[in-house]
């Protein structure tokens, strides 16, 4: 019933009621929620998951055509990049507060599944797919419109933010900006890279994402939201 009630709330926030219930359920279920219950794994979000990361990507490769007529394809490349990529989605989901719906196990949940990047990133192109199959392309696409395809300034600076904090570092300061690896967790098809970044000894920021290049990015981009730099 609590499960039920959750997810009438997430539909109520998002504007769009399932015919399917199911879809949503299987759109929030993580992969250690369905393992603890011997569900069975094809009913975690995962499958769902590429499928709306595809969907994703074809709405914003049209909203960018369309908005930017003079973009050249490598600038319209990056700046998909910056929008569809873990931390932006991680950053949609939040705005959402979709941490909240999600069916974690119990060791997830007790890890602080719910904040992290990683699945709620997860959980919101599953939520994508999820549409799509019950509603069709346009349902998707004014969902991504909506929700992700928002507040560009702030998603570039995410994709930016690598070169940014460099060169506020270089015009304020003597040390030296590096980046270091801490961890790794996960298994190895589901890899995920905690980076810091680091001002002389000092951490500055702290970020995570699917390769180490995306977890230097979240870091960069933490120290330059977090501290104002």
């Amino acid at each position: 019933m609590k499960e039920n009630t959750l997810l009438k709330e997430l539909e109520e926030k998002i504007g769009y009621q399932f015919r399917n219930p199911a879809l949503l359920t299987q759109a929030m279920s993580h992969s250690s929620y369905v393992n603890e219950r011997h569900m069975g794994k094809l009913l975690s979000n995962e499958r769902l998951e590429f499928l709306g990361d595809a969907v994703l990507e074809l709405v914003t490769s049209e909203f960018l055509y369309i908005k930017y007529p003079e973009m050249p394809e490598g600038d319209a490349t990056k700046t998909r990049a910056s929008l569809v990529c873990e931390q932006s989605l991680a950053i949609c989901a939040k705005e959402i507060g979709l941490g909240k719906y999600i069916f974690l196990g119990k060791g997830e949940e007790a890890g602080g599944g719910r904040e992290r990047p990683s699945i709620t990133s997860d959980a919101c192109e599953a939520l994508i797919g999820a549409i799509y199959l019950d509603g069709g392309f346009t349902s998707a696409k004014e969902f991504i419109l909506k929700f992700i395809l928002n507040d560009l300034e702030n998603k570039k600076l995410f994709y930016d933010s690598k070169t940014i904090l460099q060169e506020r570092i270089q015009a304020c300061h003597a040390e030296r900006l590096h980046y270091e690896l801490i961890r790794e967790e996960g298994p190895d098809h589901r890899k995920l890279f905690v980076v810091q970044a680091l001002l002389g000894d000092q951490v500055i920021g702290e970020g995570s994402g699917r390769t180490k290049k995306a977890a230097e990015q979240a870091a960069a981009y933490n120290a330059l939201t977090e501290n104002g730099r």
